[in-house]
């Protein structure tokens, strides 16, 4: 698709200039990586080099756009490039419910589903012996493995939060990706799981999982198999957490990072940034365990009464 044409027939800003446009399948993130041409935004220079090489056209400002290769990407200048960035995404959002066929839900064989929840009648499969306890939510767009257990209250698949202040107020950004769950994880009361972003983007449970109470996973969070993830933890949009990994009681971590394979973010952490493979952080903000020891111990050791 072309960006122009959008523009065009949304009705959508008017004051733009494009170079060498170029045609994309998909909206994304600098960072996306899918198997298809996107469109991106960038309004940070400092985010020209996680230019992915799928990306075939950039909205970005006039300043930035001098930086870019006009010879590699399509360039749409815009004085607001993350406006309209998401202006186009809510459109294309709109038009993409509009035209999708709505697959009638499927549920496999010895499942035990509360006659008090929510499983929405379209573009839903569970798979065999999966138990969904009452009050439970389960929107469009989600997969869920066998042998899998939602406890009571999970509500899975619903709009995260993504908003964006505009000129015009605070633009509420849709979300149209959805939910895999797999096999053999259990959910626990009252946590909520976020549907990806982007139609191209799904919020990914591995096999094995076990979520505590009160757990917030958002939009395109990836948790690999085998983790375990305690009470009161709050996962930001985008974040990849690896297989075997441990996230303690009341955890928060920002969007965007990555937690290694069998690492740990300690109880209470504040995490802002990636932890490597085996690693343990503890603190706020959380730092490889031993420093956190290590600081502790020197600062209340050289307290005087």
């Amino acid at each position: 698709m072309l960006l122009s044409n959008i523009l065009l027939k949304y009705n959508l800003e008017e004051n733009v200039i494009f170079k060498n446009e170029k045609n994309f399948d998909y909206l994304g993130l600098t960072e996306s990586l899918v198997d298809a041409q996107l469109c991106i935004f960038i309004d940070n220079k400092n985010y020209i080099s996680n230019i992915k090489p799928n990306v075939t056209m950039v909205i970005t400002n006039e300043g930035i756009s001098e930086l870019l290769d006009i010879k590699k990407y399509g360039i749409c200048i815009s004085k607001m490039p993350r406006e309209l960035f998401f202006e186009v995404h809510n459109y294309l959002a709109e038009e993409s419910n509009k035209f999708n066929d709505a697959k009638k839900t499927i549920v496999g064989v010895n499942c035990n589903i509360s006659k008090l929840s929510s499983v929405s009648e379209n573009n839903v499969r569970i798979g065999d012996n999966v138990v969904i306890e009452e009050f439970v939510v389960i929107r469009e767009h989600t997969l869920i493995g066998d042998n899998t257990i939602i406890r009571s209250g999970a509500k899975i698949g619903g709009q995260g939060y993504e908003f964006k202040r505009t000129k015009n107020g605070i633009l509420s950004v849709s979300h149209i990706g959805g939910v895999v769950i797999g096999n053999n994880v259990e959910i626990q009361y009252n946590t909520c799981v976020d549907r990806g972003v982007f139609q191209w983007d799904n919020t990914i449970i591995g096999d094995n999982c076990k979520i505590d109470n009160l757990v917030h996973i958002a939009h395109g969070v990836k948790v690999n198999s085998n983790t375990m993830i305690v009470a009161n933890v709050g996962i930001g949009g985008r974040t990849i957490i690896g297989e075997d990994a441990w996230i303690g009681f009341a955890s928060t971590i920002i969007n965007g990072v990555t937690i290694g394979n069998k690492s740990r973010a300690n109880i209470g952490s504040v995490v802002t940034k990636s932890i490597p493979d085996g690693a343990s952080f503890t603190g706020n903000f959380a730092v490889e365990h031993s420093s956190f020891i290590k600081n502790l111990k020197e600062t209340f050791g050289n307290r005087k009464e």
